[in-house]
């Protein structure tokens, strides 16, 4: 990323208000902090709409202006999310975090939550993959049997079978 030097203009990190330099939060626009956090605009807009990030300010012409607590805030998001964690927990977690309080007791429950639900769905999905290897064993099975494909497709019509005892 590239470095902003200091100059004088109000947009910059230094201001002189009346004779004496303070330093200025700096602000960005929204297009370089997607690029900064891995995140795309819409996705940045769609947290400021649903609370999980404060309403950024805005330049004269409407441009969000960020600063680092906001980038901050959004990098945190990304990686809550990229752990599972739903728009919600984002937010709990969030609140936790900014509160600064004791809070590993609340997070590891929050993470022995989410950990027990994505076991859960690798087990689905182990019998998923197992019901499609079976599917894929019987196809080639009938393939190997009768390759001009005079016989039906095994795997539909198990499937309608399975079908008819459903509506029984």
């Amino acid at each position: 990323m590239r470095q902003k030097g200091l100059d004088s203009g109000v947009d910059s990190r230094l201001y002189c208000v009346m004779g004496a330099r303070i330093a200025v939060d700096p602000k960005t626009k929204i297009g370089e902090v997607a690029k900064e956090t891995g995140l795309t605009v819409d996705t940045i807009r769609f947290y400021e709409k649903q609370g999980l990030l404060k309403r950024s300010t805005r330049t004269e012409g409407g441009f969000r202006l960020f600063g680092p607590h906001e980038i901050q805030a959004l990098k945190f998001i990304r990686k809550a999310q990229y752990l599972g964690f739903s728009l919600q927990e984002v937010r709990e977690l969030l609140l936790l975090h900014s509160e600064g309080v004791e809070a590993c007791e609340d997070v590891r429950e929050l993470v022995n939550q989410k950990l027990t639900s994505v076991r859960g769905k690798i087990e689905e999905l182990r019998k998923l993959e197992g019901n499609l290897e079976s599917a894929l064993l019987m196809c080639n099975r009938s393939l190997r049997k009768s390759p001009t494909h005079d016989e039906c497709c095994p795997v539909l019509e198990e499937l309608g079978r399975t079908n008819e005892h459903r509506r029984n």
